[in-house]
């Protein structure tokens, strides 16, 4: 392979139109770029720092394989730290991201995962029981009820009660503020962060993040005092948890993983579920597999049967290739020279894994811009092919349980109603935040789901 200390070409245009595009078309932002550059390119920017996207499975994998002290998260607290606060897993580096993800990694796997299936199962139909038959409602509004629930049940124990009302109301009025088009912009442009007061937007978000902030370090002094030992939410795990050197994690730490966990761990999975809502209803013939296939293990089926569904998992996960809540993976800052696929990377430039792009090969994915369920029963693609949850050493620890949550809320309503979209328009990705998601307006209409022939059940 010939070494060249050229970047790859790249569109050269002002900072501002490239983030307005960035912000306003998500998706045409890549593909304009990669049909005219092709699978890797550069933004060029100011003196020597650049953006260097890759998509081949040969360039993600030497990313994700190189020395990780090669590389620094590109989040960057500037980013991102005013939410999730320094401590984040997310925005930590070297030896203090790697001895906290081996901390907060065990309670989302295994039994103690399993343990949550009920859970997800019972709010998903107290949820969708409250819909009216045959009346319009906003999908996504359902989906993020249910995750923002399950995450609240799963991080805090909570499922009623006063600090559950306060929780889930501040932490969805933060969200929907946020992934408004003025928000959305003001994660990407300083000068629209000014707290200007209450009734600034800013300062709104400053003020709802202050009062979750003070609900959450009140439920960590309660949880200190409390006597029971037998707790196993995430937040009496992460208390109980111990670094090398014998030392829990401070209150600080806990709000800042706890915070991330919240944002992250609802948000992409209720964009997630949406999507997968509108798949289904575009393609009856997908809707009637899933149904096949789920009256093989009956209404009342424990959730791990549910989980191991093979047509039911290759919705979830096309549901995510064709449209990855998050379009790339974790901005790498270069900190020593590093190669990919015969191109040597300075010191200080940026490199973007495009999961968008990576999920497009159509030497990969035949057919890209279908949605095609069984192409994962018909092959397992690598982690440098399939990749919604980013790689390396920064995949998403909740990545199980993202797609476990997926599979049974899924099937549960699927068991129960035919949701059908209002308007048959075919939808396209919109921003919201630091992700892209189905444009909020969309309303579906839920009607009981026809009773069907008896199929045998399995045992």
């Amino acid at each position: 392979m010939t070494i060249t200390n050229t970047l790859p070409d790249g569109p050269r245009m002002s900072r501002f139109l490239r983030l307005v595009k960035f912000i306003t078309q998500p998706v045409k932002y890549v593909e304009d770029f990669a049909q005219t550059y092709g699978d890797r390119f550069t933004i060029w920017g100011s003196k020597d720092t650049h953006i260097i996207y890759f998509s081949q499975p040969e360039a993600l994998e030497q990313i994700f394989t190189a020395d990780s002290k090669c590389f620094a998260s590109g989040v960057g607290s500037g980013g991102l730290g005013f939410l999730l606060g320094d401590n984040s897993l997310i925005l930590l580096d070297g030896d203090r991201h790697q001895r906290q993800r081996q901390l907060l990694t065990p309670p989302f796997h295994g039994e103690r995962m399993r343990a949550y299936g009920e859970d997800i199962r019972k709010i998903t139909e107290q949820v969708s029981n409250e819909w009216k038959i045959g009346k319009p409602f906003n999908i996504r509004s359902s989906m993020q009820e249910i995750t923002l629930r399950v995450i609240l049940r799963v991080v805090f124990g909570l499922d009623e009660g006063q600090r559950f009302q306060e929780l889930q109301h501040l932490l969805s009025s933060l969200l929907d503020f946020m992934g408004a088009p003025l928000m959305s912009s003001a994660l990407f442009f300083g000068f629209l962060q000014k707290d200007l007061g209450a009734w600034s937007p800013w300062g709104r978000v400053k003020r709802l993040i202050q009062q979750i902030d003070r609900l959450i370090y009140t439920l960590i002094a309660e949880r200190r005092s409390e006597t029971e030992k037998n707790r196993q939410d995430i937040l009496s795990l992460m208390m109980a948890a111990r670094y090398d050197d014998g030392q829990p994690m401070s209150d600080i730490e806990l709000r800042d993983e706890l915070m991330t966990l919240l944002v992250a761990g609802h948000e992409t999975t209720a964009s997630a579920l949406t999507w997968a809502f509108y798949w289904i209803d575009q393609l009856p013939e997908v809707r009637e597999k899933l149904l096949q296939e789920l009256d093989t293990i009956g209404t009342n089926s424990d959730p791990s049967s549910i989980a191991k569904l093979p047509y039911l998992t290759a919705v979830c996960q096309e549901t995510l290739r064709i449209y990855p809540i998050v379009m790339n993976g974790v901005p790498r800052i270069v900190k020593s020279p590093v190669e990919i696929t015969g191109y040597k990377i300075p010191k200080g430039n940026v490199i973007i894994p495009s999961i968008y792009l990576a999920h497009h090969r159509p030497e990969v994915y035949p057919n890209p811009k279908q949605f095609q369920p069984e192409r994962f029963l018909e092959r397992q693609f690598s982690p440098y092919e399939y990749l919604p949850f980013g790689g390396g050493n920064r995949r998403c620890i909740g990545l199980a349980f993202a797609q476990y949550e997926m599979k049974i809320v899924l099937a549960t309503i699927l068991s129960h109603f035919q949701v059908s979209l209002v308007n048959k328009r075919p939808v396209h990705p919109v921003r919201r935040g630091l992700t892209v998601a189905t444009p909020p307006g969309m309303r579906m209409i839920a009607r009981p789901q026809v009773k069907r022939a008896s199929t045998p059940v399995l045992t």
